[in-house]
């Protein structure tokens, strides 16, 4: 292909150039090219490399559907691979390079793969590299992934910010084409709110591809005149709608990359908007399809509408010699064209009989036609040199003879057009097949919906236009809006130009000796690969797609897949309809994914949540780790500089004296009304219909699998009032879980669910002195162990503020933890630590507070991770035999309980010193080290009681194995140390602690 820039024409702006690179060569473009334009204009025939065979690619099509000329923009942390060129809108000093080659595009080491072409066939790596061994495949992966791929991403964060929006509208027209400005110029004519979607950089659909001057441009330009002039019509251009969902729900994404803003100046780069209408039109256009014959990826090969969309739009030219391969009428308007710029046209149409009127333009614009004859072959190596022509038979025919070599730089194909079904599938419908267009059309459309133009299968301009302007009228009624009076006016074309396609199918022209055909030009999926997917028994066309990956690149299928589909029915003998198609999903094109996360990145993807107390930790030392959604003070500077130093000292603070710690990210739920008793006896495997007032029980709860779902511990405070507690990590899973049961499952109940979590203020007090310093801070409250025994509960006030005293432990210790409004929570906090100093109180972190609870052997968080029962955790003997609750009917299944499940264990470590990791894996003393083993340690600390490191985990038989000694495994860091099995219960196995 040996492009060039016309002297005029084009819808470019020749006044304002733009420089450019491409694989660091600098190139002159103008105002309103695209990448794509440009290339072709300043003669750039290599744009790329395949997927497999890295066999040299070039510019395709001159849309979105694009699968050969990818590239990646940008440099450094802007860097982004895999856009189409021809998407690309060009903006000075654009920096672009081509993909998949190694060392340069010119001479890529790596097309070697296609000496390897035989063994590189659909499912090779499926076939071929399993073995030897069972990590044999580890070992080829990255050599794979390096020989095949396209761009590669930046690593840096990506400096650019991205964001979402909502929007509403009473009609959106996805579509500027004909049949769009049609829609949206009567359905604005309503006095509706119109938002009219586009997503290329001018408005007009194939209307860009026509000739200045000529009566469509006229047209054109005289609805868009009217349209501006509509208050009510909004004209979204770079925007695609890339999925249609339910309720009339579009999403789109809006990109302002043309732009160029400073990531500093706040102004977003792209935008995806959920967009809301009353009613919607599809006049998504048809994406014209590619000829099938061998080597038809050649740099050179390229949709005939592409090179006149080239020609009219941007004042390029494709070549100089073109031999355009039809097998319908829409290819003539670009021979025609190209005539008309000085370019040696030949047309190769496989049809016979071809029509007077044609022939007679021909004739006059001195394009030579060509009946009856095919081109069987693009001959060239780096690019097209040579048409190999062909007598055409018939599908599936293979020609006697050949007819001549016909000198060209480049082969303009054109096998008919595919509407673009893809929004109009993307709720559920299926598309049907239409024998006289020899192509899919949308399927059945809900309510509301409805398509035209070219999207349903009509090519005429007129007649597209007229589509357009009654779906614009039913849009109008379906929302509510008046229908408008007067019609669109209609240019004046030629009557000849009807837009019968007269197509003749063609899916495959085959010739005399062997070559390969490419049906996807993206993943290099071959006619050979179709046929060998049928040969091995996948012949759905879903199984087609999977086993060949035809279709699954960032094109998704769009030039390849009917071809594709038709070839696989041929080889089925059934018609294409029944061969069907494979399903579209969303997005129609991709969508970055800064663009789809939008604002909610870093901090902003999860807020930190901080609790009452948070800014108290910051003035006093406190040093913060992540749990879950919440910072939690992680240990304190007075007790060491390090984590490791700190909650040590902070352990025996607890255990000789007092600490106090702050719990207020438990989850926090109000459970009242007549039946509240009756939702705990329900959600707990243990009872609480019979907790008496002023008492606390601890309770777990199961999911319906039977699994431990989260456990806790509840309070009466009244007949019909419970508080409930969580775990940090559940509390919204847990609020959700409960309002799920009471509205969906047990509706009969009179219950209300309220979250205190962010009301409350938490905090612990623990330790042998806890009780005195207590009852100096709140002398309000009768603390004594004969009022308030373990596990009770009174409310009170101190100073006139709410106060909850619950004699809890989860340290082991005696211990109690006090709640009041979070407002005043730093107050309370202040006042505890004020009234404890004579015992010393100490506040004290997450670490320390963790460790504490191992060394009583409590279960938490990293042991509740959603995969073990009760029976795991020892505590099946909670759950009542006498009352169903959720979970019980699978936590009763024989899996469930067998002796050889892991269950919880303690172990101690034999080896001082030695480093004891959480997360390593269990074996026995006599296994071989390998594999999964036996089970795995959960969580680790150094004990202040026992002066050894100790752990939780769970094993294999659990505590039938107590006194074994076992091996801890991190196979990371290639350690191993000796660990015995003990109680999981450290210290104080009696309680007489925490009954003090």
């Amino acid at each position: 292909m040996s492009g060039f820039r016309t002297p005029t024409g084009g819808r470019i702006d020749r006044t304002r150039p733009i420089a450019f690179s491409f694989d660091g060569r600098p190139v002159i473009g103008y105002r309103g090219d695209t990448l794509a334009s440009a290339l072709v204009a300043a003669g750039v025939t290599l744009t790329g490399r395949s997927f497999k065979y890295h066999r040299p690619r070039g510019i395709v099509t001159a849309g979105p559907e694009e699968p050969a000329a990818l590239v990646t923009l940008g440099e450094g942390a802007r860097r982004e691979p895999n856009l189409p060129a021809t998407t690309v809108e060009l903006v000075d000093g654009l920096v672009a390079e081509s993909q998949n080659r190694w060392p340069s595009l010119g001479l890529d080491l790596m097309a070697v793969n296609q000496l390897a072409a035989p063994v590189l066939a659909a499912g090779f790596y499926y076939k071929t590299f399993m073995g030897p061994g069972e990590k044999a495949w580890m070992g080829y992966e990255p050599f794979i992934r390096r020989a095949a791929g396209l761009g590669r991403a930046g690593r840096e964060p990506d400096p650019d910010r991205y964001e979402g929006r909502h929007a509403f509208a009473d009609i959106a027209v996805v579509g500027s084409g004909p049949a769009g400005l049609a829609a949206a110029l009567a359905a604005g004519r309503s006095g509706a709110r119109v938002l009219l979607i586009e997503q290329d950089f001018e408005a007009g659909g194939s209307l860009l591809a026509e000739p200045e001057g000529g009566v469509e441009a006229a047209w054109r330009a005289r609805v868009l005149g009217e349209i501006a002039s509509l208050p009510n019509v909004t004209l979204a251009l770079r925007t695609t709608a890339f999925g249609l969902y339910d309720h009339m729900t579009l999403g789109l994404v809006e990109r302002r990359d043309h732009e160029r803003a400073d990531p500093a100046s706040g102004r977003a780069r792209q935008v995806v908007v959920t967009l809301r209408a009353k009613a919607v039109v599809l006049a998504t256009g048809a994406i014209e399809r590619p000829l099938v014959f061998n080597n038809n990826d050649r740099p050179g090969v390229m949709l005939a509408s592409a090179a006149r969309t080239y020609l009219n739009r941007f004042g390029a030219a494709v070549g100089r010699r073109a031999v355009i391969v039809t097998n319908n009428d829409s290819a003539y308007r670009t021979a025609f064209d190209l005539a008309d710029a000085g370019v040696a046209v030949a047309v190769a149409d496989l049809r016979r009989g071809l029509d007077e009127f044609v022939r007679a333009r021909a004739l006059a614009k001195n394009v030579e036609l060509l009946s009856g004859i095919a081109v069987v072959e693009a001959a060239g190596r780096g690019g097209v040199k040579q048409a190999v022509l062909a007598e055409y038979r018939g599908e599936g025919e293979t020609p006697a003879f050949l007819l001549e070599r016909r000198e060209a730089d480049t082969i303009l194909v054109s096998g008919g057009w595919t509407p673009a079904v893809h929004l109009a599938s993307h709720l559920g419908g299926r598309p049907h097949y239409r024998e006289d267009i020899a192509a899919f059309v949308p399927g059945r459309l809900p309510a509301g919906i409805v398509a035209a133009g070219a999207a349903i299968g009509t090519f005429g301009l007129v007649s597209a236009i007229a589509e357009g302007e009654a779906a614009g009228r039913l849009a109008a009624g379906a929302a509510d809006a008046r229908v408008p009076s007067g019609s669109v006016p209609r240019p004046e074309v030629d009557a000849a130009e009807t837009g019968d396609l007269r197509i003749e199918p063609a899916w495959h022209i085959r010739a005399p000796k062997k070559g390969k055909a490419f049906v996807d030009l993206q993943n290099d999926v071959t006619t050979s690969d179709v046929a060998l997917a049928y040969r091995e028994g996948y012949r759905s066309v879903e199984h087609l797609k999977r086993y060949t990956t035809l279709g699954m690149g960032t094109d998704q299928g769009k030039t390849s897949n009917v071809n594709a589909l038709a070839l696989m029915a041929g080889h089925r003998s059934v018609a294409v309809a029944e061969a069907g198609t494979t399903t579209f999903r969303p997005p129609f094109t991709p969508v970055a994914i800064g663009a789809l996360a939008g604002r909610g990145i870093g901090r902003h993807f999860r807020p930190v949540r901080r609790s009452p107390l948070h800014d108290w930790h910051v003035r006093n030392g406190g040093e913060f780790i992540e749990a879950g959604p919440w910072l939690r003070a992680w240990y304190y500077h007075w007790a060491g500089a390090t984590p490791a130093d700190a909650y040590v000292r902070e352990m025996e603070v607890v255990r000789r004296g007092v600490g106090i710690a702050d719990v207020s990210t438990l989850g926090k739920i109000e459970v009242a009304g007549p039946d509240a008793a009756e939702l705990l006896e329900r959600v707990y495997v243990n009872g609480f219909r019979k907790l008496p007032v002023g008492k606390a029980r601890y309770g777990v709860m199961l999911g319906d699998d039977g699994i431990v779902l989260d456990d806790g511990t509840t309070t009466r405070l009244s007949e019909t009032s419970f508080f409930m507690t969580t775990t940090t990590a559940m509390a919204g899973e847990v609020m959700s879980w409960l309002e799920f049961l009471i509205e969906t499952a047990w509706t009969d109940l009179d219950v209300h669910l309220t979250s205190l979590t962010d009301e409350w203020a938490g905090m612990a007090v623990a330790g042998p002195r806890s009780r005195d310093v207590l009852a100096r801070a709140l002398p309000g409250f009768d603390l004594s162990g004969e009022a308030l025994g373990f596990m009770g509960a009174v409310d009170g006030h101190h100073e006139g503020v709410p106060v909850r005293v619950l004699r809890l432990s989860f340290s082991g210790e005696l211990a109690y933890e006090v709640y009041c409004p979070a407002d005043y929570g730093i107050a309370l906090f202040e006042h505890i630590l004020k009234a404890g100093e004579p015992e010393g109180i100490r506040p004290y972190g997450l670490e320390a507070l963790a460790s504490l609870r191992i060394e009583k052997g409590h279960v938490a968080g990293l042991e509740l991770d959603h995969r073990n029962t009760l029976g795991d955790l020892g505590l099946a003997r909670m759950a009542s035999k006498a009352k169903p609750f959720v979970g019980r009917p699978l936590a009763g299944r024989p899996a469930h309980a067998g002796k050889d499940r892991w269950s919880l264990v303690g172990l101690e470590s034999l080896e001082p010193g030695a480093p004891v990791r959480g997360g390593s894996i269990l074996f026995a003393a006599s296994d071989t080290i390998r594999g999964h083993g036996r089970g795995y340690i959960t969580s680790v600390t150094w004990s202040t009681e026992l002066n050894r490191t100790i752990a939780l985990g769970l094993y294999e038989g659990g505590l039938a194995h107590e006194g074994e000694e076992i091996i801890a495994a991190f196979p990371l860091k290639d350690e191993q140390v000796r660990l015995r099995i003990v109680s999981p219960h450290f210290i104080d196995r009696e309680g007489k602690r925490l009954n003090a």
